[in-house]
């Protein structure tokens, strides 16, 4: 029998962190088949004057884009509110990598009352007009949008994005922050029609749109195959914005028992790891994700995703079988880094020495790789776990790296979009990185270890 060398690497997903200045620019986009609207110089028909936030080398209005193709999240506003009453918002996402589309229609004043379902369609028509902007050579946008967007919104832009996403296959993902009942046109109803995956905010302690009436029904209601409902608990309907007189004065009496900065941090610890793989496809930050809906303090949450699970092979003489707990849609099997032709099922016999792994991949795109397995024509199998382990973690000076396991090393490490940070190699079974010139944020350190490898997240503070 072959001997059987298992290294199974505790590997942690990665989030990501603010990297950017924030550009600002101001569109008005023009639908001719209505009327009204807000702002002037998109042509005739409804004037959508819209505020746009993105990521830029240089703070300021009008700059220039920095470098690179980023997602666009289009956000609706509260009943009676301006765009700028989230401010925390375009902050946080455009200076992670993200361009954000914030419409000023049905918003500002009480009287005449906003109009949901046109607002609703303001929302769909920016997403799709701000995405074109990659192919005009006259905008800073040229070539810079990524192909790939969301609409997200709070009460009752949180209800119209809901109406917005409804029968629309042009978006990625939908996003409401305490979505409210639309008064027009149903959001609880057009749910039903929501495809694309969707994350649903409440705080337990909204007096203003009570979770009960509100954002379960919605939930409940959405047709997505991948939904997920996050319950802050003691938070509030205004605490996913800046303090605003209007929002305050219309939640009046409620049962919040945590502060804003809380609720804040709460919503994205989930909010965050999502975005990054709806958005950017990043599967590492699908086991985030999971991860914070499972472990955030202060939230009870349910999901209807499927779970990235880990991946196992079972040795049976010169017999190797994949294990997972999830629902894979077709296996690959590996040896020594190369895929090997055929090889397409849950099984595979062994026929030579070298380092054998399976990638599993899932229904919804994501793939993950089980261990390395080692053959040497020998007898016997030793299972070597936890072979990379950091420490501490945040770090503020230096990070200690150790290894349960001998031979050459390889580190590196990356930020986010896998710029390289540092790079070194040894032999040494501990090493010492000096972590002081970091930026605050999250890193990913990679390790090879004899052609294995592990991605391993750590924060500098």
């Amino acid at each position: 029998m072959k001997k059987l060398l298992f290294f199974s690497f505790v590997c942690f997903s990665f989030a990501i962190f603010a990297q950017y200045q924030v550009g600002h620019t101001t569109i008005t986009f023009n639908d001719p088949t209505r009327t009204g609207g807000y702002g002037s110089g998109g042509g005739t028909g409804r004037q959508i004057q819209t505020e746009v936030y993105y990521p830029a080398n240089t703070a300021g209005d009008n700059v220039a884009v920095a470098s690179g193709q980023f997602p666009v999240i289009t956000f609706g506003h509260g009943f009676a509110m301006a765009w700028d009453a989230y401010s925390n918002i375009w902050q946080r996402y455009a200076a992670m990598g993200y361009i954000l589309a914030f419409p000023r229609t049905e918003g500002g004043t009480i009287a005449p009352p906003p109009v949901h379902y046109q607002f609703a369609l303001d929302l769909r028509l920016v997403s799709q007009k701000v995405l074109a902007l990659n192919t005009n050579s006259s905008s800073i946008f040229n070539g810079k949008i990524m192909q790939k967007s969301g609409i997200m919104g709070h009460s009752m832009g949180g209800g119209a994005s809901i109406v917005a996403a409804s029968g629309n296959t042009n978006i990625d993902a939908v996003i409401g922050l305490a979505p409210a009942e639309t008064n027009d046109t149903s959001a609880i109803a057009k749910a039903t029609g929501v495809s694309v995956p969707a994350l649903i905010f409440s705080g337990s302690g909204d007096a203003a749109t009570p979770p009960a009436d509100h954002h379960i029904p919605i939930y409940n209601n959405l047709g997505s195959s991948c939904k997920n409902f996050v319950s802050i608990i003691g938070g509030g309907h205004c605490y996913f914005g800046v303090d605003n007189f209007i929002c305050n004065a219309g939640e009046g009496s409620s049962n919040i028992t945590i502060t804003r900065q809380e609720q804040q941090d709460r919503t994205y610890a989930i909010l965050d790891p999502w975005l990054d793989f709806i958005l950017r496809g990043n599967c590492d930050s699908y086991n985030a994700f999971q991860t914070a809906m499972n472990g955030t303090t202060g939230t009870v949450n349910q999901s209807t995703c499927p779970s990235l699970a880990p991946v196992s092979i079972t040795v049976n003489n010169s017999l190797l079988t994949a294990n997972s707990t999830g629902t894979p849609l077709s296996y690959q099997w590996f040896l020594n880094g190369s895929p090997i032709s055929g090889e397409i099922n849950q099984t595979l016999s062994v026929t030579q020495n070298g380092s054998y792994t399976v990638e599993v991949t899932y229904s919804f795109g994501c793939a993950t790789s089980s261990a390395y397995v080692y053959t040497n024509g020998t007898s016997g199998i030793i299972e070597l776990k936890n072979a990379v382990k950091i420490y501490p973690n945040p770090v503020k000076s230096t990070l200690t790296v150790d290894f349960s396991i001998s031979g050459d090393k390889k580190i590196l490490i990356s930020d986010i979009n896998g710029r390289e940070i540092l790079k070194t190699s040894t032999e040494l079974n501990t090493l010492n990185l000096d972590c002081k010139e970091l930026k605050p944020g999250y890193y990913l350190l990679i390790s090879e270890i004899n052609g294995a490898n592990c991605k391993t997240q750590f924060i500098k503070e």
